[in-house]
């Protein structure tokens, strides 16, 4: 069951259909945005949802323990941490005795569904209920404790799982509920920590959490910046704090006034030791005699607002997860809901927490390798790429190497700064010299570069901007000899642009001019850096996923100050041709409506949701959140729309508009955007160091499909692009339409 617009399967109904929801175990910011999802979800359908409170306990305990939902119940819980719904770690429903009583109050209430959001441990008791439901119900029924007509009406569990944990330790998920939260907290804490420790010329020992997976550690440890790193998969050989010291001590001599080490709470030595923090910091200050400061960050990591991404995504499993144990049959196997190259994906239940699980069986015995496959294969990359980076073999170029010049062009986005510091740095460390241009190709023509040194690109991990300056024009036919002789004075071997649509459009058009100007045969790459989200090639740009998480926040803010009055907001995102931003933060903020360029506006549009605003406002609505894309329409603008609903509210609320404007492209990159940023720049440089070695002079864009980084030809980007909108022909998250849909209002449900 598909609509039209959307590869999302729409809901079937579900009405005389009773679906409990749970959340179990430690808890992970994300969580209400699922529970949200799958209350409104069901509700939309006709189901009704019952919230199970405190974990398995609620089922043990009945009574207040489970609680019928409505729609209003789960409003304005996006952006809270934690869970609404509580959670707790239950002895008794391990006990026969105690799931027992769990289904005797599941089906006193006609319950025999259910949506389970937890770890591991939570989602194995998922599956064991539901494999002993039957025969727990005929005990039941023989002890007369149920009816059995009720027993026959309820003969099988139908189950979905959805996996909160800040660990993102479920093997086959690419992401967990929480996980992406968790990293904000260790990266911001991070930056917090180099800045003081810089002034110092201090070292810092920062545990962060993980038991068995090093995800947190490792992905922090490329965000931030950090020298050395230490998980669970991979426990170093004996001699490690020699090798640690010494790459430490490389560090200070290349320039560095600041040591970071990451320890995730689970590693240990190869004999099963475990390697505390402190004894980090006491070898730190012994053999490098140095100051060391240790800081254990705890459970902050699972504290404060979700992120962005755990909001939306977490939204789309929850949507994913009704959809699961509506469609399910007694015959079905149980699922366990995740994601996957930016999709909600089904796995096997019991195949998901077996992996899982066997993970640290093969870290206890030996098979590092193995243990490191299992996390997947961007696990693996980030763990050559820190390996790269935080070893400073060789901090000055070797004389016979080649001359890559790198640049900025198009709109600023953050992660310019990140992806400029991980190209020199790997191009240095390989030998090559660095060739830094200033202000796009406007710089370029006026050879305005110089070289760039392994030192000056220190600190731009966090840095917002681009170091280089960036500029949007494009290079014009009459500029093209100015830029082919500033590539032929400075020896240019290779040239690697970061940036948009104007980057991309500048490359393209060097690439079809080469038969005029031999210098532009040089092997050419370009890294996607956009907040647009709207290059060809890529599902995703650097920059977006940070200027989506200043979106929310602002909306979280805009939403708080109508809090007082009835109050309809309309926020303006950027986004040019492309709905990406206002898509993804209506999700994440819980907006009513959301305009995008891609469906455009209509007149009969507008009559509708106006009746429809003002319907809810008369059954009590104090607040609405529409988002526009800033393309979404020509003539119906912002101010028309806010205009518009203000004109026929006839007092009964009043309407407010919110232009974002360029906040939506500065700040500090988030982990995502410095992760990302990485990942390209590294698979750019090794686009480049192979196009060398063979003496090729390909012209190339880098991108990220299905959750694999690919090199696309230059000279296919008009077969990727729709030129009148300057955007990508396909684009994934268009799926969600009916997500946003389903969740944005009863009364349109």
């Amino acid at each position: 069951m598909f609509d039209r617009t959307s590869r999302t399967p729409t809901l079937p109904d579900g009405r005389g259909i009773r679906i409990g929801i749970l959340t179990s175990g430690g808890d992970a910011q994300g969580m209400n945005a699922a529970v949200r999802a799958v209350v409104r979800s069901a509700i939309s359908v006709g189901a009704e949802v019952y919230a199970i409170y405190e974990g398995y306990q609620g089922m043990i305990d009945g009574g207040d323990g489970i609680r019928k939902f409505g729609w209003d119940d789960v409003g304005s819980i996006l952006n809270r941490g934690g869970t609404v719904i509580g959670t707790f770690r239950s002895k008794e429903m391990r006990e026969r005795e105690g799931r027992l009583k769990a289904v005797r109050h599941l089906l006193h209430r006609g319950i025999d569904r259910l949506v389970v959001i937890g770890g591991d441990g939570s989602l194995t008791g998922l599956n064991l209920l539901r494999n002993e439901w039957s025969g727990l119900v005929a005990e039941l029924v023989e002890r007369g404790d149920l009816a059995p007509e009720v027993a026959e009406q309820h003969p099988s569990l139908m189950i979905a799982g959805l996996v909160g944990s800040i660990d993102n330790d479920l093997v086959g998920s690419d992401m967990t509920i929480g996980a992406d939260t968790a990293l904000h907290r260790i990266v911001d804490a991070i930056d917090d920590l180099a800045s003081t420790a810089a002034s110092h010329q201090r070292s810092f020992v920062v545990e962060v959490m993980g038991r068995h997976c090093g995800y947190l550690a490792l992905m922090s440890a490329v965000a931030g910046g950090a020298d050395y790193v230490l998980v669970p998969e991979q426990p170093p050989a004996p001699g490690w704090e020699d090798e640690m010291c010494a790459e430490l001590r490389k560090g200070r001599e290349s320039g560095r006034r600041d040591s970071i080490v990451i320890i995730a709470e689970g590693a240990t030595d190869r004999e099963g030791n475990p390697i505390r923090a402190e004894y980090v910091r006491k070898v730190l200050a012994e053999r490098l005699n140095e100051d060391a400061r240790v800081t254990i960050l705890g459970h902050v990591q699972r504290g404060g607002k979700p992120s962005a991404y755990d909001r939306w995504a977490s939204t789309w499993l929850g949507y994913s997860a009704v959809h699961e144990v509506l469609t399910a049959t007694p015959e079905s196997e149980g699922m366990v809901v995740g994601t996957r190259s930016n999709r909600s994906e089904r796995l096997s239940l019991v195949k998901a927490v077996a992996d899982t699980q066997h993970v640290p069986e093969l870290i206890e015995a030996g098979q590092y390798h193995e243990a490191m496959r299992m996390r997947g294969g961007s696990f693996l990359e980030m763990d050559a790429i820190f390996s790269e980076l935080a070893d400073p073999a060789r901090t000055t170029p070797e004389p016979d190497y080649r001359r890559i010049a790198v640049m900025h062009a198009g709109g600023p986005a953050p992660g310019m700064n990140t992806a400029m510091r991980a190209l020199v740095r790997l191009g240095i460390s390989r030998g090559h010299t660095m060739i830094g241009i200033h202000n796009g190709f406007v710089g370029l023509a006026a050879n305005d570069m110089e070289e760039i040194t392994w030192s000056q690109v220190e600190g731009l991990t966090g840095e917002g901007g681009a170091m280089l300056g960036t500029r949007r024009e494009v290079p014009q036919t009459q500029d093209l000899y100015a830029i082919s002789r500033a590539l032929e004075k400075n020896d240019i071997d290779a040239l690697v642009v970061i940036g948009g649509y104007s980057a991309y459009d500048g490359v393209h058009k060097m690439t079809t001019e080469r038969d005029r100007y031999p210098a532009f045969r040089i092997p050419t790459v370009c890294v996607p850096a956009s907040i647009d989200n709207n290059l060809p090639g890529s599902e995703l740009s650097i920059g977006t996923d940070t200027a989506l998480n200043v979106i929310v926040d602002a909306m979280d803010k805009i939403k708080e100050s109508g809090i007082a009055s009835k109050r309809c907001f309309v926020v303006e995102t950027m986004g040019k041709n492309c709905g990406y931003l206002a898509m993804m933060s209506g999700i994440a903020a819980g907006a009513e409506r959301i305009y995008l360029n891609e469906d455009g506006i209509s007149l009969d549009d507008l009559v509708t949701d106006v009746h429809w605003l003002r319907e809810s406002f008369a059954k009590g609505r104090r607040l609405f959140l529409a988002v526009r894309n800033e393309n979404a329409s020509k003539n119906y603008t912002t101010e028309f729309l806010a205009q518009m609903m203000e004109e026929e509210s006839h007092g009964m609320y009043d309407v407010r508009t919110a232009v974002l404007g360029h906040m939506q492209q500065g700040g500090s990159p988030s982990p995502f955007d410095r992760l990302l940023a990485t990942r390209f720049s590294y698979q750019a440089l090794n686009l480049v160091d192979d196009e060398l070695a063979v003496g090729q002079d390909g012209s190339w864009f880098m991108g990220i499909r299905e959750g694999s980084t690919h090199a696309g030809k230059m000279e296919t980007m008009s077969s990727l692009v729709d030129p009148q909108h300057r955007r990508p022909r396909h684009q994934w998250w268009l799926d969600l339409r009916t997500v946003a849909r389903t969740l944005s209002d009863e009364l349109r449900s």
